[in-house]
């Protein structure tokens, strides 16, 4: 069985200023097991800021890529040669698409020299009820079928998912907030001791964090209450 990493946390550096990412991939990194570049830095600077970030620590792109297999297949090898520790695509871009993304990271690892990331599929968005879409623990069903190494599944679905996926497969869960904070614009959140509980591997949090007057304060809290 897969040990689950020690350090599960994986704070959002979603922010548009590419001198407040580095600030806050600096304060943070050492109390991370990742940092998360999303749409908003991404589109604000390119692959800059992923590679400004992981000068300081391990990066996940959360770049939820979905179109036809070949595009993402060649999208995924150049997210690959950046270096970066983790990637995701939508599952609902079915089996080809989610095979290609996994080939692609592959290859492009291979041509950078550098390790192979791993490549997750998104189930249903936080931020979203879940009411009339596809099931989670099916999607889950279908990455895994598909070679991919893990999802992003919200804190609701977890236990549903592990039960489903088995213990191998890692399970990232967004919408984490700590005890008493605003959940923000997600739906479906949990803490992070309850998300650990019931089976995650890494816990995905941003501006519980990111807005906190002392950031690196409410990230050791959430790594505390892990444990």
């Amino acid at each position: 069985m897969r040990p689950r990493p020690e350090n599960p946390l994986i704070v959002a550096i979603d922010v548009s200023d590419l001198g407040e990412a580095a600030a806050l991939a600096d304060a943070l990194a050492p109390h991370t097991a990742m940092l998360k570049v999303g749409l908003e830095l991404f589109w604000a600077h390119g692959p800059e800021a992923i590679r400004l970030v992981a000068e300081r620590a391990p990066v996940f792109v959360d770049c939820k890529l979905h179109d036809i297999p070949t595009t993402v297949e060649r999208a995924s090898a150049n997210v690959a040669r950046l270096g970066v520790r983790m990637f995701n695509v939508h599952a609902l871009g079915g089996e080809a698409m989610m095979r290609g993304a996994l080939e692609g990271a592959r290859r492009g690892a291979d041509a950078a020299r550098r390790p192979v990331p791993l490549v997750l599929g998104v189930t249903v968005l936080s931020s979203h009820g879940g009411e009339g879409l596809a099931s989670p623990a099916s999607l889950a069903w279908e990455a895994k079928g598909s070679g991919l190494d893990g999802v992003v599944v919200s804190g609701e679905d977890v236990r549903d998912v592990r039960d489903a996926c088995g213990e191998d497969f890692v399970l990232a869960v967004p919408g984490i907030r700590p005890e008493g904070s605003n959940g923000h614009d997600q739906v479906r959140v949990l803490t992070p001791a309850a998300a650990i509980e019931r089976g995650a591997d890494y816990l995905i949090v941003g501006r519980s964090i990111t807005d906190a007057a002392d950031p690196v304060g409410v990230a050791r809290g959430i790594l505390r209450a892990t444990r």
